[in-house]
């Protein structure tokens, strides 16, 4: 079978996924719903799958249809993205562009970048997520992922720039310092009610303490309230709850407006790394560099706020 005889049927088959049924996708199409139907049932036979649940009342993707629709949508749009340059006969950003980043971190440093992305390339649509989860960019079919944490280390297929670490410090609202006291000493610290993060698994994130030289240290302790997400932990610090220790990304309006303080800034420590991460397949894609630098200029993390 010739690569051009793999493409039939795939702007169909997305279309129909899209519209949510047949008739739909014909109208899209300015197709018959029978030459839709046709299309449809001749890919599941070539591909020896059934795509759609048609017992249902409304037409639904089977298993084997949601993942070949992934593999479906990212082909059509490098193809799109291919016809365009050449019809431009300019190499210049353009199509579809997914990308994935923190839930946090995306809605507060993500968003003006991608927004601001958007304005510098109107060719380009970003089709943007935001989850916390772990994505693979070549299963889930993301074009650019951002990530904090992970290892130094990724799989061949993928490539990554490293753009800094988080700084980590203490802080409190004027409000719990005026009733407990500012620590002077890490033993001090200890005692305060601590507002924690908390993990999937009901535990809580211990404080990175950084220790005159030595190395650094996980000291668990026990929370005041344990908190699973960190604008949720700041919202506690500003109501006067405890001491938490944040990164510096989160907390930074905060602290320029005297919401929050930092206690002890000489236990600032650094956190977790900030990466953008790729497909090298696509690193030569026109979208997909662009953004990449836009990221480099535009994304920070390691504020120091301590001054």
């Amino acid at each position: 079978m010739t690569p051009a005889e793999r493409l039939k049927g795939l702007e169909t088959f997305v279309a129909v996924a899209d519209a949510g049924s047949f008739t739909a996708a014909a109208d899209r199409l300015n197709l018959t719903n029978s030459a839709v139907g046709k299309a449809i049932a001749r890919l599941e036979t070539r591909l020896h799958r059934q795509l759609f649940d048609r017992s249902t009342r409304r037409l639904e993707m089977t298993d084997a249809g949601a993942a070949f629709y992934k593999v479906c949508v990212r082909v059509l749009d490098e193809l799109e993205s291919a016809e365009r340059m050449l019809s431009s006969h300019q190499i210049a950003p353009s199509g579809r562009l997914r990308v994935d980043m923190p839930a946090t971190f995306g809605r507060m440093h993500g968003i003006p970048s991608l927004l601001a992305f958007a304005e510098k390339y109107p060719q380009v649509t970003p089709h943007v997520s935001f989850t916390d989860r772990f994505v693979d960019p070549v299963e889930d079919g993301m074009d650019v992922v951002v990530r904090i944490g992970g290892s130094d280390t990724w799989p061949a297929a993928l490539d990554h720039k490293h753009l800094g670490n988080e700084e980590l410090v203490f802080c409190a609202a004027p409000v719990y310092l005026a009733r407990h006291g500012a620590p002077a000493s890490l033993d001090a610290l200890l005692e305060h009610d601590a507002v924690l993060y908390g993990r999937a698994d009901g535990s809580a994130s211990p404080w990175l303490i950084k220790g005159r030289g030595t190395p650094l240290a996980r000291q668990h302790v026990e929370g005041r309230i344990v908190l699973g997400q960190a604008e949720a932990q700041v919202a506690a610090v500003e109501a006067g709850m405890g001491i938490a220790q944040l990164a510096t990304w989160v907390v930074e309006q905060q602290m320029r407006e005297g919401k929050l303080a930092i206690i002890l800034p000489e236990l600032a420590t650094q956190g977790l790394p900030l990466h953008i991460v790729w497909q090298r397949s696509r690193q030569h894609s026109p979208k997909v560099q662009a953004l990449i630098a836009h990221f480099e200029q535009t994304l920070h993390i390691g504020t120091d706020i301590r001054a």
